[in-house]
């Protein structure tokens, strides 16, 4: 029997909801981005994007353990001499709660070229509400 290997115009996409709130940022990401990339599914296929559209709400509400909070920094760099800034996971959360579970996900995806298709299929909310209800997104826990 020959290995099957799945063609990108024969997957079907689902749409998943996930709720952040309470969960800790590592087992959201990981749950997350084995969606993403397809690993759930028994026709995955490493070279090809078989993998399923994520909605994450309650951004601001996952939860960091330890001292994490206080301690992590994101750096960011302009590209000019001296342009390097850091700021704390806690000033993150207050103004953008999306970038935290979106910095997390990208960091467990392959460095590759479908890793950009990939991460267009996160989609996460700070609040309860999001515009993809049109999808009907199968609710799953973390």
């Amino acid at each position: 029997m020959k290995t099957f290997l799945a063609k990108k115009e024969a997957v079907q996409p689902k749409w998943y909801l996930i709720d952040a709130a309470g969960v800790p940022l590592g087992r959201l990401a990981v749950k997350a981005a084995n969606i993403i990339r397809g690993r759930h599914k028994p026709s995955y296929t490493p070279s090809v994007d078989t993998g399923d559209f994520v909605v994450v709400i309650n951004a601001e509400k996952v939860v960091l353990t330890g001292r994490k909070e206080e301690a992590n920094e994101y750096m960011f760099f302009s590209g000019f001499v001296g342009g390097e800034s850091y700021r704390k996971v806690s000033l993150m959360r207050e103004r953008h709660p999306e970038f935290i579970i979106e910095h997390a996900v990208k960091g467990m995806l392959p460095k590759n070229r479908i890793a950009a298709t990939m991460l267009r299929k996160l989609r996460v909310f700070a609040g309860t509400a999001h515009t993809h209800e049109a999808n009907a997104p199968q609710k799953i826990t973390v």
